[in-house]
């Protein structure tokens, strides 16, 4: 058996990140075999220099392509990776460069930063159209007998404890009931929360505070950054845990262990 330390941290910007200590609390404090980062804000050509050089790490990674210094997804492995594909194969969510999908000997990881549906009703949209074909994709490699893990930034609160003002959110995009009601559909295909498997009464743990309200230091966040995997993988999960003393973004990382 060997057990796994995954991490997920959206890094609101990894030349940011760097700037803070990334390298620093990635080596000492997180020591992940596998790291995935969203929200990197690199393109291609940044991303394809040293910006991530590390002896440690083989470096995967997926940018926008339409606009820089928006969104961009990478996974930083310790562990030999066997392949490494970006996207969903259609074209208008692969070209934002928010997916990156890693194999390795015992399981596939999915990191993912989904859509943000605060620009409007149209991005709500888009939101809910890249979240289906998500689930579509995912199901696909389920049922072709994968073991898969999919990790990241969700970028919504599902339930009314995973945001601490639910009552004046209602109509908040990251708490609308169309958003909160595909988490919902994915709980039903057996998909599992892998922090609330563990922690099913936690209260007041947050992975992403508004940083123009300084909310981090009162603790007035949303839990958005998950781990999900399928039901045939629970017996697997060892831990599973968000680490709020991590600074450097306005989210804080996230964890899983399990064995195989």
């Amino acid at each position: 058996m060997t057990k796994y330390k995954l991490i997920s941290w959206n890094v609101n910007g990894i030349r940011a990140a760097l700037k803070k200590d990334f390298w620093t609390i990635v080596n000492d404090e997180l020591k992940p075999d596998v790291l995935a980062i969203q929200e990197t804000k690199a393109d291609d050509s940044i991303m394809s220099g040293n910006v991530l050089d590390n002896a440690k790490y083989q470096v995967h990674w997926h940018s926008n392509q339409l606009r820089k210094g928006y969104c961009g997804v990478a996974t930083l492995s310790a562990i030999p990776v066997k392949g490494s594909f970006q996207g969903f194969d259609i074209q208008k969510f692969d070209l934002e460069g928010r997916v990156i999908i890693t194999k390795y000997n015992d399981f596939t990881l999915l990191n993912i930063y989904f859509p943000n549906g605060g620009q409007g009703p149209h991005r709500v949209e888009y939101k809910i159209e890249f979240y289906n074909a998500c689930l579509k994709y995912i199901e696909k490699l389920r049922k072709d007998g994968e073991k898969i893990i999919i990790c990241g930034d969700y970028n919504t609160a599902h339930k009314e404890v995973d945001l601490h003002d639910p009552k004046n959110n209602q109509n908040t995009s990251g708490f609308l009931p169309i958003e909160r009601a595909w988490l919902d559909k994915l709980v039903a295909h057996d998909y599992v929360d892998t922090f609330r498997h563990f922690h099913p009464e936690a209260i007041d743990t947050y992975t992403w505070w508004d940083m123009k309200t300084r909310a981090r230091d009162r603790n007035k966040g949303w839990r958005i950054d998950y781990f999900f995997v399928p039901a045939e993988l629970k017996g697997n999960l060892r831990d599973a845990y968000i680490l709020p003393q991590i600074l450097g973004s306005d989210h804080c990382p996230i964890g899983i262990d399990i064995e195989f």
